[in-house]
């Protein structure tokens, strides 16, 4: 029994960035998915933050392609599951990062700003949202 438990301890971030990978996979099909089909269209882009970049003109033309609830919904979905995702994937990827590079926790910095830029995007895409309800522009 003390074997097992040394064992389990000496191994516990390999088995955390198990569990972490399969809680990102988990969260794409149970819960991303399922939350970004209320906007959703069968053509064109379905989410701005997909994009590496992305022009005012292909904003325009994806909130222009939406109804407002549509609309409503991507915001809910930004504010809300895409920020726990951007969470999600942090844990994942800082936990792979723990277990190759063990001595190298300066690299843990990588994924916390890749977080950060996520929600700081989601963020610009709120206000240019709110900007375009509002007055029918960007």
């Amino acid at each position: 029994m003390i074997k097992t438990i040394k064992y389990f301890k000496k191994n516990r971030t390999l088995y955390l960035a198990i569990g972490f990978t399969i809680v990102f996979f988990l969260y794409i099909k149970y819960i991303l998915a399922p939350f970004s089909s209320c906007f959703k269209l069968d053509a064109g882009a379905n989410s701005l933050g997909l994009s590496f970049s992305y022009s005012l003109e292909m904003v325009r033309k994806f909130f222009e392609s939406r109804t407002q609830e549509q609309l409503l919904c991507y915001s809910k979905f930004l504010q809300i599951w895409d920020a726990i995702f951007a969470f999600v994937y942090t844990l994942m990827y800082a936990s792979w990062i723990v277990y190759f590079f063990n001595n190298k926790r300066l690299l843990l910095i990588i994924p916390i700003l890749c977080m950060i830029a996520d929600w700081a995007e989601n963020y610009a895409e709120l206000i240019m949202l709110k900007t375009y309800l509002n007055f029918k522009q960007i």
